[in-house]
């Protein structure tokens, strides 16, 4: 039976006396909820170390920030709404430390007066969850160090910004928890630095993609620190020095750990239970542990990827909620059984957002996983509707069969909106075919009459009808001798800078000027975002002269290599007209280039800003206005 049938059959068919939670929040939490809509007859326990059983740990960092200022709306339930509302036993402050699977016993510890206990289970849901990684470094342990974790860690955070008034922050690691706290900090009008070990933030995507945040990092002031490592914290009585890999020291009031979480496993791994490779508790599809009467959710247990079919650990918690309710679910007999996961995901930095879903090109070279890639830069809804902007998106791709693999976008509005779309397109195994034909909603306001979901996908199945053969920028490095660059776009944006070595022609003089190529050579076309260029490619091949399109176009060239490019060439010149004709080609020089494949150097990021012709100019302030 398909799966999504039989996760819609009907009743419990298992009684079950007593249940054992350990954790709560949205792995925990949700699973005791669940259990009790069950069965009304059965004892349900919830062990809870912190001091909170359910609170929205994702918005943590917003109340420092100040965005919610209400500090107990963070507070989901508490142990008496639970006693009332679902007659759940919660015990806070209570630390589960030994686990006897033989008789069925977790021994529990009061973290106040450290009185231990045993409590009987007929099974045991373990929701551990995951503990931020605090490095081995000196100083780690200041007391101006903090992680992220609980209210208590917000707490802690929060008391310092808004009683010390820090100047400056070290923030140590770029993903996630890093950018949302770099958002909060500059909300609160402390400086921030922000030391990541490698050579891009956001390191789910790819680097071009991420490329685009450091543009939005550095407009709101973030001192950002790639390629690099803290290797020490010395404490003194101003403040915090915190020294660097490259032997600077940075004065600051505060540091925070966002490197990243590990699973919590000691009391699964000391009770025999099957730890993966990954480092997180295995469980089967029904959220079982190799233990029958032991079940785990949430960030502390493997599963599988939906696209690559490897095992992965995914700390969301998007995918703890689903993995809680199967669980319940299967302890009572029901044959609900968790799909996968594919790690969609969404981050607001300050005016942008980054969503992302399935695999990313560097994954899936890493796994060997075929793929194609098409850029598009469509805007969030009607240009002709006031407010659109630019999405920015990159989408995945199986090379013979067209089935999505992965995407991600960034930009100031409808992120979410395309992701969500795509993330349902890879669950139900749709391809770049079925993304040209899906009916999406249409109003000015909000999208335009050709989705940009839609767009990726005529973009991508041009491709694979063979309307259009792609080049990529890495594509650029070393151009063949039978290769030239043409640059279709209008002399007026071409004179704002070009990929060095191209030649000029517009788009609206191709077909007059075909007489002035060379058809022995291939042309690499581009333009803007790939459209105009697209149209070139399908006006050279039917004129008998080979032609790829640069995906993404001028705006990906400089997404990848951080370049604002060069002067053009004159196209009447005698040296250009050479290039033309192909009396002499010039290779085009990409100095960086952040495609996985090509195992190159990623870019630089936000380009450069072209220098007056008078001399330098003092900046005042950047402003990006690249989405008007």
């Amino acid at each position: 039976m398909p799966e999504n049938q039989e996760n819609r059959r009907g009743q419990s068919t298992r009684s079950i006396d007593r249940i054992v939670i350990v954790g709560g929040v949205a792995g925990g939490a949700t699973a005791a909820a669940r259990a009790r809509r069950l069965s009304e007859r059965t004892e349900i326990t919830v062990v809870e170390r912190g001091d909170h059983v359910s609170f929205a740990n994702c918005g943590l960092p917003y109340h420092i920030g100040g965005m919610i200022q209400e500090r107990e709306t963070l507070l989901l339930q508490t142990p008496a709404g639970f006693r009332s509302r679902y007659a759940i036993n919660v015990r806070v402050r209570t630390e589960a430390v030994r686990l006897d699977r033989k008789t069925k016993q977790l021994v529990v510890r009061d973290v106040a007066s450290g009185v231990q206990e045993t409590i009987g289970y007929d099974v045991l849901l373990l929701s551990p969850g995951a503990e931020p990684v605090r490095p081995p470094i000196p100083g780690a342990g200041s007391r101006r160090a903090f992680t992220l974790r609980s209210m208590a860690d917000m707490d802690a955070i929060k008391s310092v910004v808004d009683g010390e008034k820090p100047p400056r922050a070290v923030i140590i690691g770029g993903g996630y928890i890093g950018l949302e706290m770099t958002e909060a900090l500059r909300e609160r009008n402390v400086e921030v630095t922000i030391v990541e070990l490698s050579d891009q933030v956001m390191g789910t995507i790819d680097p071009e993609m991420a490329s685009l945040l450091r543009g939005e990092l550095s407009a709101h002031g973030v001192d950002l620190r790639l390629s690099t490592t803290v290797v020490s914290i010395d404490e003194g009585d101003s403040g915090l020095s915190v020294r660097l890999a490259t032997g600077e020291d940075v004065a600051c009031g505060m540091v925070i750990f966002a490197i990243g979480v590990r699973p919590e496993v000691k009391l699964a791994r000391e009770a025999g239970l099957t730890i993966g490779s990954r480092g997180g508790i295995v469980v089967d599809d029904q959220m079982r542990t190799s233990d029958p009467d032991i079940f785990a959710v949430g960030d502390a247990v493997e599963v599988q990827d939906l696209v690559s079919q490897t095992r992965t650990i995914v700390p969301l918690a998007g995918p703890a909620n689903r993995q809680a309710r199967i669980a319940a679910d299967a302890i009572f007999g029901r044959p609900a059984r968790y799909g996968q996961t594919q790690g969609t995901a969404i981050c607001k930095l300050f005016n942008v957002a980054v969503g992302m879903t399935g695999l990313s090109e560097k994954m899936a070279v890493r796994l060997g996983v075929p793929c194609e890639k098409v850029y598009i830069h469509p805007s969030s809804h009607a240009d002709y509707y006031p407010g659109a902007s630019a999405i920015h998106l990159k989408l995945l791709f199986d090379p013979t069969s067209g089935k999505v693999l992965g995407a991600q976008a960034v930009g100031a509005d409808g992120v979410d909106k395309r992701i969500d779309v795509l993330a349902v397109a890879i669950r139900a195994g749709m391809t770049v075919f079925d993304l040209e034909e899906l009916e999406l909603a249409y109003a000015p306001p909000y999208g335009s009459a050709k989705d940009p979901v839609n767009v990726a996908g005529f973009v991508a199945a041009n491709v694979l009808r063979g309307d259009v053969k792609l080049a990529h920028v890495c594509d650029l490095k070393a151009l063949k001798p039978d290769q030239v660059l043409l640059d279709v776009r209008t002399t007026a944006e071409v004179a704002a800078g070009t990929i060095p070595g191209s030649i000029n022609i517009p788009l609206d003089e191709l077909r007059s000027r075909i007489q002035d190529l060379d058809a022995g050579k291939e042309h690499v076309v581009f333009c803007r975002v790939g459209l105009r260029g697209y149209l070139a490619c399908r006006i050279l091949s039917q004129h008998g002269i080979r032609c790829r399109n640069l995906s993404g176009g001028y705006i990906t060239y400089r997404m990848v290599t951080g370049s604002s490019g060069s002067k053009p060439k004159d196209t009447t010149s005698k040296e250009a007209m050479g290039r033309v004709t192909g009396e002499k080609v010039v290779s085009s020089p990409v100095t960086q280039c952040s495609c996985p494949a090509s195992g190159s150097a990623p870019g630089t990021g936000t380009p450069p800003l072209p220098r007056s012709s008078a001399g330098t100019v003092p900046i005042v302030k950047v402003v990006d206005a690249c989405g008007l």
